[in-house]
């Protein structure tokens, strides 16, 4: 897919042809739509395409026409009816005419500029609107570190009774996005620190500079909170791990007293239950009323023994 948009002064518009000082955004783009762009403004189709590699790394590409800056981004994804984070590349080519992004899937990320949610945004503003990318970018970083710490509560507070292991699988898909995320973060780092110490790879006004230095503090604010979620979320894993099996094992304890509890009655009605030459050889049989007696006598038993139990906290 192939937009193009151009802004102004006191509008900003989509529209249907290349012109100078606009931002092309290519989701997925077709091969023939990639050699358009490639070939219409002299881009290597490899650079163009590279960012359409899930494995590529963060990286700054600097050409004779053009400049190829690759960070990783966070989306969300559905999987067994649950939301959890990945990241991919995106591709950010900045030439002498347009600034071009390109990415495998569509963004939330955009949806800021699109929805002219963002002030001072201009597509002509080329360096500023790569800047404000970066820093919108750490944004949502932080936003989905935000989301998963929510995420790891509400298991949180779910687990102390449970004895199933969806909960802790789900724990452990929290730990894995953290580790990726951290891991894209630390290079987003490296490109933005890049940026910053450079002034040939982009031009910089003082307001950019500023734009630059908070998308730092963003980003290094983003990785420490990878870290400490991580580290919680590690610990929370191995602790529910072990509350998980004790509970399981008070189950187990509470059904073996139980089994206890109840094998007296099923013993003493089993003797009773056997079948004698002489009808007087069971105990209590000449008693008027001995059904209810027998009966009365063995929960009278397991009563007591119940209460042996309690004031040992058994159960």
């Amino acid at each position: 897919m192939e937009q193009i948009f151009l802004s102004t002064a006191t509008e900003f518009k989509e529209i249907d042809t290349f012109a100078s000082g606009t931002w092309i955004n290519l989701v997925n783009p077709s091969q023939s739509e990639a050699i358009e762009v490639a070939e219409r403004y002299n881009i290597d189709i490899s650079d163009l395409r590279a960012p359409l590699d899930a494995e590529e790394t963060s990286r700054i590409l600097v050409e004779d026409n053009y400049k190829l800056i690759i960070v990783d981004v966070p989306i969300s994804e559905e999987r067994n009816n649950r939301t959890y984070y990945v990241t991919i590349p995106l591709g950010i080519i900045v030439t002498e005419e347009v600034v071009i992004t390109t990415c495998l899937e569509k963004l939330p990320l955009f949806d800021f500029f699109i929805n002219r949610r963002l002030r001072n945004f201009y597509t002509f503003m080329k360096s500023r609107f790569v800047f404000q990318i970066l820093y919108r970018n750490a944004a949502i970083y932080l936003a989905a570190l935000r989301q998963i710490d929510r995420k790891s509560e509400e298991i949180e507070s779910q687990m102390h009774e449970s004895t199933r292991n969806e909960e802790l699988i789900e724990l452990m898909e929290l730990e894995k996005t953290i580790i990726y995320f951290k891991a894209s973060l630390k290079m987003n780092e490296r490109i933005v620190k890049k940026l910053v110490a450079s002034s040939y790879l982009l031009k910089k006004y003082e307001e950019d500079e500023d734009l630059l230095e908070d998308t730092l503090v963003e980003t290094q604010q983003a990785i420490e909170m990878a870290d400490i979620y991580g580290n919680i979320l590690k610990g929370m894993t191995d602790t529910f791990g072990s509350i998980i099996s004790n509970n399981q094992n008070m189950i187990m304890k509470t059904l073996a007293l139980a089994t206890m509890v109840l094998s007296i009655p099923t013993m003493i009605f089993s003797a009773y239950g056997m079948n004698f030459v002489d009808p007087n050889a069971l105990p209590f049989n000449e008693l008027p009323h001995a059904f209810w007696w027998i009966i009365l006598g063995a929960f009278s038993i397991s009563g007591l023994l119940i209460i042996y139990f309690i004031r040992k906290k058994w159960f």
